[in-house]
């Protein structure tokens, strides 16, 4: 019979989750893993099997609950298309500063991903690209229901405005990790809606 498990397994991937967001993957080692969780190397194994195995589960999880959160924003009933879009960016301007230790954003673990490792672990690429289709997707909606509205331009298609709201969010995430403050990234935000804007 197989012995039952001691821990938490979804707290574990939670821990095992805020280490590589910290540190990326590369720099986390399996000892940061075992301190992070609290689990011994042959738990940490028996479990996930490897650290590449362990950082999918973990940025899949990432991705789920991230995307999730804004989705959910971008989809809130009672709300304009614009008013979404500066609640979105009120939620992204609030991670920056939830997630701040020496004065430094620890950013977004996708975005952190893509500039880590992007071309080079094809498991993580087809991940985060799944995830990107999935929130362009979102934006590109949000943007077809304001244009139909006339409460956001239509000097751009669809498409363009929403690949152009996913880089000017990864932009701030980069720009939070660098030591931008609140009230930098909130005169993005601004800076961004005015252009998205209808006229």
């Amino acid at each position: 019979m197989a012995r039952p498990r001691l821990f938490d397994e979804e707290r574990a991937l939670d821990a095992a989750m805020h280490a590589f967001w910290v540190n990326g993957y590369e720099a986390t080692s399996t000892q940061d893993l075992c301190e992070a969780t609290g689990l011994g190397r042959s738990s940490i194994y028996n479990t996930f099997h490897s650290k590449h195995d362990l950082f999918r589960r973990a940025l899949a999880r990432y991705t789920e609950s991230m995307t999730g959160q804004q989705l959910a924003i971008l989809e809130e009933a009672g709300r304009g298309p614009l008013e979404r879009i500066e609640a979105l960016f009120a939620r992204v301007v609030q991670q920056e500063f939830e997630s701040r230790g020496d004065g430094r954003s620890i950013g977004c673990l996708t975005v952190n991903t893509v500039v880590e490792m992007a071309g080079r672990d094809p498991e993580a690429d087809r991940l985060l690209e799944r995830d990107l289709e999935r929130r362009l997707d979102a934006f590109r909606a949000v943007m077809e229901e304001g244009q139909r509205a006339g409460v956001i331009t239509t000097g751009r298609d669809a498409h363009a405005l929403a690949h152009f709201l996913n880089a000017v969010i990864g932009g701030m995430r980069v720009s939070g990790q660098s030591g931008a403050d609140r009230a930098t990234l909130e005169a993005v935000a601004a800076t961004t809606v005015d252009a998205l804007r209808g006229r």
